[in-house]
């Protein structure tokens, strides 16, 4: 059976210790500054600024190759708009982030250029920054099946994800870490 290509970002499933992912997240701020639109599932980054209304870490969402401090995991409601998934551009919006440098995250690859073979595993890709949905509010961040063990990597991949409609080939979902954590980051931030 072909897997599915339904992109939606990063899902925290467990920690490395094999404990289940326990909901456990961070408050951050998307500022209004900040033009690029946020979904669920999304890479974000520290952007070395805070909030002053709410003395908060302020993210923003990441590209391919940025340090990343976790992942969108829910965001507080938008009161003028509840069917707002999302947030907005240049939008200040409070948003929950998975910022655990422990967790373990599945995420489906997009399979250009190939798709990841079993031997990658221990090997670093980055992201493919996609166009998330206005409707559920879902990223669409993929592996980058092309990137693997060719940089540094913002995700270390651990192993196939393990599950009855998922299989190794194109649009395969994968369980990985974040390798290039700005929490572990001892030098600096990658803003």
């Amino acid at each position: 059976m072909a897997n599915a290509d339904v992109p939606n970002g990063l899902k925290p499933v467990r920690t490395l210790t094999g404990s289940p992912y326990n909901g456990a997240t961070r408050r951050a701020v998307h500022a209004a500054g900040d033009s690029v639109e946020l979904f669920i599932g999304d890479l974000v980054k520290l952007t070395g600024a805070g909030d002053a209304t709410d003395n908060l870490p302020v993210v923003a969402q990441a590209a391919a190759g940025n340090s990343v401090c976790g992942v969108v995991v829910g965001m507080e409601p938008d009161y003028g708009d509840l069917s707002i998934h999302y947030v907005a551009a240049s939008t200040r919006r409070i948003v929950y982030v998975a910022m655990d440098p422990n967790l373990i995250f599945e995420v489906q690859e997009d399979s250009t250029g190939g798709s990841i073979a079993v031997a990658s595993i221990g090997l670093n890709t980055d992201v493919v920054v996609g166009s998330g949905s206005t409707t559920t509010g879902i990223s669409a961040m993929e592996l980058d099946s092309s990137d693997v063990g060719t940089s540094a990597g913002q995700l270390k991949l651990l192993q196939l994800a393990q599950r009855e409609d998922n299989a190794l080939g194109d649009n395969a979902s994968w369980e990985v870490m974040i390798a290039e954590h700005q929490l572990r980051d001892t030098v600096g931030t990658d803003v």
